[in-house]
């Protein structure tokens, strides 16, 4: 059974930092490319971040470059998400994504989400 289950959010006024964990299990990890999306209220979900299953290439979105890292732990199947500098505007929950194609076959898995909340 897969299963990636975020922890990590919470309430924390702007400026401050979280770091968001997402542990995995039912598959193989480190096959696998892990994202990491955002979903604010009444907007479309948004890639924030995203690393190779190897772990050696990361990508960000603009928003959010300098200020989030992604990093990922293939030996206890866990992928992080380390948010400093937090704005208002990063508001959102965070969703673990792992990704990985066979193929033409697609392997897409979704965690639960966390929510952050930054306050003014």
């Amino acid at each position: 059974q897969v299963q990636l289950v975020e922890s990590g959010g919470g309430l924390v006024q702007a400026g401050g930092s979280l770091r968001l964990s997402c542990a995995a299990s039912g598959f193989t990890f480190s096959r696998y490319a892990m994202n990491w999306y955002r979903q604010a209220p009444e907007k479309e979900r948004e890639l924030v971040a995203r690393i190779t299953s190897a772990g050696g290439t990361t990508n960000y979105a603009d928003s959010v470059k300098g200020r989030f890292s992604i990093s990922r732990d293939n030996a206890k199947n866990t992928v992080f998400l380390q948010m400093n500098s937090l704005k208002p505007e990063d508001t959102a929950v965070y969703y673990c994504n792992a990704r990985s194609w066979a193929g033409r076959d697609l392997y897409d898995y979704w965690g639960q989400g966390t929510q952050v909340t930054v306050s003014s």
